[in-house]
């Protein structure tokens, strides 16, 4: 756990992520079960329940530098858990965006992995497995790291070379224009 050192107050910050959650941070007493319950806790630099007061304190930078936000999984679990039904989770994503759009990417692998499954929507308007790993091997130097389990995921049919086709695919066009225009590459 890092020691916190807290920052000149962000009064936009908690206005800005209610505003894109659509979740109350006044709502958030401080129980913990977010923290709790989460199954990634262990790796994280901040807890949960941490993050959550953080935001409401208006600590922009703290919150948006940290690795947590890059390494929640959005399983869920703290959202479930919050007796004060706070999407917790949504909270994590939102968080996650504004890093993203600021620079703040403290998890290059994960956003080379969110960059590279959102490529592949984007041009075939489902996943593409084989697109998703290339383009991940592209964006992070990791080539042929996996290659030994190509040849059966092939052969039991687990894993097309060939992307499948898609009806409707100015629906997922559309969605990406309403995404800020697209992937951040």
């Amino acid at each position: 756990m890092q020691a916190i050192t807290i920052q000149e107050q962000d009064n936009d910050f908690r206005a800005e992520v209610e505003r894109r959650s659509g979740q109350s941070m006044v709502e958030c007493y401080q129980c913990g079960n977010c923290t709790a319950g989460c199954p990634f806790d262990f790796a994280y630099d901040l807890p949960v329940s941490k993050i959550m007061r953080l935001v409401q304190l208006g600590q922009r930078e703290i919150v948006l530098s940290c690795h947590s936000i890059w390494l929640c999984a959005s399983c869920k679990t703290c959202t479930t858990r919050c007796p004060n039904s706070i999407d917790v989770a949504k909270i994590m994503d939102v968080l996650r965006h504004m890093a993203r759009e600021s620079g703040h990417i403290k998890e290059r692998t994960v956003k080379a992995f969110e960059d590279s499954f959102l490529a592949s929507v984007k041009k075939t308007g489902r996943l593409h497995e084989v697109g998703v790993a290339l383009g991940y091997e592209m964006r992070t130097g990791r080539f042929l790291t996996d290659i030994d389990l190509v040849q059966t995921m092939v052969s039991k049919g687990k894993l097309s070379i060939k992307p499948h086709s898609m009806h409707n695919s100015d629906q997922v066009a559309e969605i990406f224009k309403r995404f800020n225009g697209g992937i951040h590459e």
